[in-house]
């Protein structure tokens, strides 16, 4: 008959202890990523267990850690220290704020603690990954006047917090423009509309660099005047400027009555006659399309 011997006590002890281990220490993660706008504050959210009868002696957050190398307290970093808010406690929570995020923080942070036991140690895995991004608004650099455009406030990442965006033309925020949606959409475009367009998020200091949005329409608002004004004598010098609205910059074209005479937005005749008299027009045009001006009349006494 065999008999079958008991473990030996010490070895029965190391697996209950194992057991324990296996089964108690915990750190619960939130977010495993985080996507954070630059300059904004971010909270990195956390929850830990960890066997009964043990105490912590120290709770902290830690990034990129080595083997066999103690990790250090981002707390004590002077990178971090005065950014950095822990607002866990030594029982279950372990949440921190860290504020003013740029791109130089993007890594993998780590919850930390250790106990009053000598190898009652743990680090939370996988950590919290941080991604900081930007803004950029994305448009066409131009569009016509009449046409619908869509500006498009992009980010790197996707934002992990539920974002309120907003748009500013020439600095100004567009009040009525405040949307979950990360798109501004311009229906029947204006040439009011015009102007440098950027994004921000509600409740954040940052703001994206400006893109100009360019709106071109044909030529509007033609005139002719003409200097020195009233009665012109024989002799002088007599000036006709062209004043024409119009994107892209229109070509001018002078008349008087049906014959061209000239070109450019200034027209000047020099020792002028009695020859000269008539009717003088203007003709803008561009590639969106053409309008002359009411004729004036030039008399010369």
């Amino acid at each position: 008959m065999s008999v079958r011997m008991a473990p030996p006590l010490p070895l029965i002890f190391l697996i209950l202890i194992h057991g324990v281990s296996s089964a108690n220490w915990v750190v619960n993660y939130r977010h495993s990523h985080i996507c954070a706008l630059k300059d904004s504050s971010v909270i990195m959210s956390c929850t830990y267990t960890y066997p009964t009868g043990y105490k912590i002696k120290k709770a902290f957050w830690t990034k990129n850690p080595v083997q066999g190398v103690e990790p250090p307290d981002l707390s004590e970093d002077p990178e971090y220290s005065q950014r950095l808010q822990y607002l866990g406690d030594k029982q279950q929570k372990c949440t921190i704020r860290l504020s003013h995020v740029t791109q130089k923080d993007e890594h993998t942070y780590y919850f930390r603690f250790t106990t009053n036991v000598t190898d009652g140690k743990w680090t939370g895995n996988p950590g919290v990954t941080l991604t900081v991004t930007d803004l950029q608004v994305e448009a066409p650099e131009r569009v016509t006047e009449g046409d619908s455009v869509r500006l498009t406030c992009k980010s790197s990442c996707t934002l992990t917090d539920r974002a309120t965006f907003i748009w500013y033309r020439n600095s100004q925020p567009l009040t009525e423009r405040r949307d979950r949606n990360n798109q501004l959409l311009l229906q029947s475009v204006r040439r009011e509309d015009a102007g440098r367009y950027s994004c921000a998020l509600h409740e954040h200091t940052y703001i994206s660099p400006p893109v100009y949005l360019s709106v071109t329409y044909p030529p509007k608002s033609v005139s002719v005047s003409i200097s020195p004004s009233g009665e012109i004598v024989e002799g002088v010098s007599v000036t006709l400027s062209c004043s024409s609205d119009s994107n892209p910059p229109a070509e001018i074209s002078w008349f008087k009555g049906g014959t061209i005479v000239g070109s450019g937005r200034i027209y000047n005749i020099s020792n002028i006659s009695s020859d000269h008299s008539g009717e003088y027009k203007c003709k803008s045009i561009n590639e969106l399309g053409k309008k002359y001006s009411d004729a004036v009349t030039l008399n010369v006494m």
